[in-house]
């Protein structure tokens, strides 16, 4: 079997502020680009995992995010905090390791990996 990753780039579109920061206190919006990346083994189908599968899931666990208030889902919605959050839930649906990467706006990113 080989070892192989599998990459999907999605987008949301939300709202949040910092508490208490000194620029992001007031309540502002992001488009983030939101890129996922799977390892397995290729199997005998040829595929590690259907794109098809592989986007439904990833789509399921953005929606919560997508066009809302992230204050409503975490206290403090840092990208960091952001990231974690949708890693652990992608973690629990999906059977890889994975990579997520978050920008928020542009230049601006935080990842969290379980690929080795």
């Amino acid at each position: 079997m080989t070892k192989m990753k599998l990459g999907i780039i999605e987008y949301i579109d939300s709202a949040h502020y910092l508490p208490d920061h000194e620029t992001c206190s007031i309540m502002h919006g992001h488009t983030y680009k939101i890129e996922i990346v799977i390892e397995g083994e290729k199997k005998e189908s040829g595929m590690v995992m259907d794109f098809y599968d592989l986007k439904t899931t990833i789509k399921d666990v953005l929606k919560e995010y997508d066009h809302t208030i992230l204050n409503n889902i975490l206290p403090y919605p840092s990208v960091e905090n952001l990231c974690q959050d949708i890693h652990a839930k992608l973690s629990a649906r999906l059977e890889f390791p994975l990579s997520l990467r978050v920008w928020e706006g542009h230049g601006k990113w935080c990842e969290i990996s379980s690929i080795d």
